[in-house]
């Protein structure tokens, strides 16, 4: 399986990226309104890449068709899924970073943004991968099967910058399922970073601009 994508190049030669991925039922189409807003300067060579997930049954909604990085089996507080569908995409999204580097992107270079279920895959993708990345950043998402994610797994990228934005009003993925990553993260000594909004699950301006911000710090 390949994943089809949205690309934005930018204007100059490219000498980052951004792999974005988005959440349970949306597409990779969710979020390239973003960029603009993001506030870049004209002459930024950050390639984003906005891969769509698979359509597949989801369990927790009834078997329904949808695009979905993984399956749902129940709506936990930290999601019960189907582990194997994770690791089959992580396989995709290292795929796709293999891809990059291909092209002469510097690992190092490459940064991980995920959002609600595309949150909880960045973060199992980046904290595994087998070359240093640049940086991961999880929006209004939990850290799945964090008994699965060894020392020996996480050794590259031990050090890799993770920041973590959520919403204090999150119905759908909880403030403490949030959290839980945070002090996870912390806990294993990662560089990590919290912020939260008056929001619900979704995405808002001052978060917009803290991306802005976070994005230029991970790549300067």
């Amino acid at each position: 399986m390949t994943l089809a994508m949205e690309l934005l190049e930018p204007t100059n030669p490219a000498n980052a990226a951004v792999i974005w991925l988005h959440g349970l039922g949306a597409s990779g189409h969710d979020f390239v309104p973003i960029i603009p807003h993001l506030g870049l300067p004209q002459d930024h060579g950050i390639r984003f890449l906005f891969p769509h997930a698979p359509e597949i049954p989801v369990t927790c909604n009834g078997g329904y068709v949808m695009p979905a990085w993984y399956d749902i089996l129940a709506l936990t507080e930290i999601r019960q899924i189907n582990g194997q569908h994770l690791a089959n995409m992580r396989d995709q999204i290292v795929q796709i970073i293999e891809q990059q580097i291909a092209a002469g992107i510097d690992s190092k270079r490459i940064i991980l943004i995920g959002f609600s279920q595309g949150g909880a895959l960045a973060y199992h993708s980046a904290l595994t991968f087998d070359k240093p990345l640049g940086g991961l950043i999880a929006l209004s998402t939990y850290l799945p099967l964090s008994q699965q994610l060894t020392p020996e797994q996480r050794a590259i990228n031990k050090n890799i910058p993770v920041r973590i934005a959520h919403g204090t009003q999150d119905e759908m993925v909880t403030l403490a399922a949030g959290q839980s990553a945070h002090e996870w993260l912390q806990q294993a000594g990662y560089q990590v970073e919290w912020k939260d909004y008056p929001m619900g699950h979704e995405v808002c301006m001052p978060e917009i601009k803290q991306l802005s911000t976070w994005l230029t710090q991970l790549l300067t």
